[in-house]
């Protein structure tokens, strides 16, 4: 038994290891000074935690992170001493991704899983920002990120694609974890009790929210990014068309409301 389920958590493993690498390769937002925004590709390794708990998600999470090294081999070229190559390696890619391993650790804190779920994945998108923002304040200082000043500088750098980065990830893991029981042996569709009888149409409306929400972040978060410092700036924020901002939020409430009422209409 013991072994079916560390064959069963090796498997898993290395599909989740698999998914998270081709959802960071496809970047929905490339920011003018370094950093994307992915399609919540840390999920699949912070839903391996929640499953199989903190020693296969790191383990996991130490793959993942290599991988990412791997795709980010350019990032090296930049530096020319052993040491700060070593504290890129540990504290961009290393340490910043294996930590997405404890994504699960709220699993027997919080009652409900999507509220586990996004904890975690609230949890590790703040480590991982503190990882960047230490490398960027240290090894990255005189480089990209002037010396003056440098731990504000990284602070405000890193946020503009970690923020929108963790809003896609804590919303994906808490629809996710409404939608899916990831405690089950083979993970299947969640279904309260008071709710057996639930119209599929629901499933519509928190799906048409997250999609308005991933088309807004895409809208706003490259203006949060100056072109010329590559600083967080809000007044970028002057430069977002709002009209499509506010379209595409009202089109998303409209549908998903649409799509409760009728859900609610069938099931009565």
């Amino acid at each position: 038994m013991k072994g079916s389920k560390a064959t069963r958590a090796l498997i898993e493993s290395s599909m989740m290891v698999a998914l998270a690498t081709v959802l960071s390769i496809l970047k929905i937002i490339e920011m003018p000074y370094g950093g994307s925004v992915t399609v919540a590709s840390m999920l699949p390794i912070v839903v391996l935690a929640y499953r199989h708990g903190a020693g296969v998600g790191l383990g996991a999470g130490l793959v993942y992170a290599a991988l990412q090294q791997l795709l980010g081999l350019k990032t090296l070229s930049y530096f020319t001493t052993p040491a700060s190559v070593i504290a890129i390696i540990l504290l961009d890619y290393i340490i910043a991704f294996t930590l997405v391993g404890l994504g699960g650790v709220f699993r027997k804190c919080a009652k409900r899983q999507s509220t586990a779920l996004a904890l975690g994945a609230a949890l590790v998108s703040v480590l991982r920002y503190i990882c960047h923002t230490v490398s960027g304040a240290t090894v990255w200082a005189g480089l990209s990120i002037p010396t003056e000043a440098a731990l504000v500088y990284s602070i405000g750098y890193n946020a503009t694609y970690m923020l929108p980065e963790a809003i896609i990830l804590v919303a994906t893991a808490f629809y996710l974890g409404t939608a899916i029981d990831f405690s089950r042996r083979i993970p299947e569709r969640a279904v309260a009790p008071e709710e057996s009888g639930a119209s599929p149409l629901r499933a519509v409306a928190p799906t048409a929210l997250l999609l308005g929400l991933v088309a807004d972040v895409v809208l706003i978060a490259p203006h949060l990014q100056d072109a010329e410092s590559g600083m967080f700036v809000l007044s970028g924020l002057s430069n977002v068309s709002w009209l499509s901002v506010g379209i595409i939020s009202a089109v998303a409430a409209a549908t998903a409301i649409i799509f409760f009422l009728l859900s609610k209409k069938e099931q009565a």
